[in-house]
This record gives structure tokens, sequence and C-alpha cells, in this order.
């Protein structure tokens, strides 16, 4: 587990040093000291890096398991609900991104949002993982507000029945979770299918989870953004930790 407490920007008066330099080693040392104490199980390692915060870490996502942020740093606006580098890093990331906001709740389930896209798909197996290391359960979410879910391009029935269209959504959610108990023989795996806007019932769902994971992008919306809307609402408005996952492809 490495830990990059500090990134220290570029100065018009030369490269950082002196008491920025101290106070940066001191920031690092005191994080890598709490993580010790938290789990002494785990090695802890710290570094202080020259360059602007959310590409360091960006860089650092190329070779990572996953990247961990809280949802607003020292800088930028008070009123803000979840900061610029959080926002930069998790749109931009090469792996999930995890943002520390709201309260985990320690008895609570994993819960992930599922859509069936390639970023869901990920999700769905970094939720798993996740449950597992909890040693809590995972929550399966599908929230679905019109027609069948679709792919991209397909044509959209003018008319539908809002029964089989409920059939049709849980068999996606199945669809979407099948063979994660044969992975994880011990995980318990509830499903919910939700008529309602995914960003509201993933919101609503945060009450009570230790964590909300979800894809980058949907989909649904334009192909060409990094962040999908629900991701970015549950970035400004989840009650617990949210981690974001990323396609393989991408």
């Amino acid at each position: 587990m490495a830990i990059a407490a500090r990134a220290l920007g570029p100065s018009p008066y030369g490269p950082p040093e002196g008491g920025l330099r101290n106070a940066a080693d001191l920031i690092v040392r005191d994080a890598v000291a709490y993580a010790g104490r938290c789990d002494p199980r785990v090695s802890v390692s710290g570094e202080v890096v020259t360059g602007g915060i959310s590409a360091v870490l960006i860089g650092e996502s190329r070779r990572a398991f996953a990247v961990v942020l809280g949802d607003r740093g020292l800088g930028g606006f008070t009123g803000l609900l979840v900061g610029s580098v959080a926002v930069q890093v998790t749109a931009h990331a090469r792996c999930p991104v995890l943002i520390a906001r709201g309260t985990a709740r320690e008895n609570g389930p994993v819960v992930v949002g599922v859509d069936g896209s390639p970023h869901s798909d990920r999700a769905v197996a970094f939720a798993a993982e996740e449950a597992v290391l909890r040693k809590t359960d995972l929550r399966a979410v599908h929230a679905w507000t019109g027609p069948a879910s679709t792919r991209a391009g397909d044509m959209l029935p003018l008319v539908y029945d809002p029964e089989l269209v409920g059939e049709d959504e849980s068999r996606l959610l199945s669809e979407a979770t099948a063979g994660l108990t044969e992975r994880h023989p011990d995980l318990l795996v509830a499903h919910r299918v939700v008529r309602g806007r995914a960003a509201r019932t993933l919101i609503g769902q945060s009450h009570g989870a230790q964590l909300v994971v979800v894809g980058a992008r949907g989909r649904g919306g334009f192909t060409g953004l990094l962040l999908g809307s629900v991701s970015q609402a549950l970035l400004h408005h989840a009650e617990c930790p949210v981690a974001v996952v990323r396609a393989a492809e991408v």
C-alpha cells in the first residue's frame, strides 16, 4: 500500500524546498503512521512527489489497484460538494477510484449499480471482491424508467407493458450478476430492481451502505464523456464512500 499524501506544485521561484518540503514530509509521515495504526498487517509506504496533484495521481493510477481520495482537499471553494482533484482523477484514472465521503456503515452492504454496460460489468466484479474482503453482503441495484434497457442504436418501442418491461429488467440484473456466487461461494447477493432514476435510487441506497460502486459511464448519454451523470451525482451526493470503476478497454 503506497500513500502519496502530498504533491508539490511548481513554483515561479524555482523548485519547492525548505518549509514547504518539510511540511509535505510531515503530512506524509502522519498519513503513513495513521494507516499503520488502522491495520498493522498492511505494509505502508509514503512519498512526496513534485507536480500537479491530479496529474501525479492519474500517473500513479496506471500501476495501481485503486486510488483513494477524500471528497475535498484544503484548497478550492468551501461550498463545493466535491473537489476538482477528486473529479479530475475519477474522470481520467486508469484504475478504480474510491472517494471517501459520507459515513461508511460498518454492518452495511456493498451496493453496486448495474445497467449491463462494460463499465458496469467491471463494477460488479469489483464490488463483489470488496464485499468479500469486507465480509459483508452485496446488493446489486438496477433502476429503470422506461422501455426495457437497450443497447446503443436500438429502436425504442412506442408502446410498452410496464410489467413485461419489469421482467426484462430483472433478467438483465440476474444476467449481470450471474456467476458471482460460483466465484465467491460465501457471498450473499441481493437483487433490487427499482423503477426510478438511477442516480436518485443509488443515492437512496447509499444510506446505510459501506460502499457504493458504479461504472464510470452507463449505456446512456454521450459516448465521449469520461464520467456519466450517475457517477457524477454519486460523487456529489452519496451518503457513503463511492468507488467509480472503468471498463478494461478504456
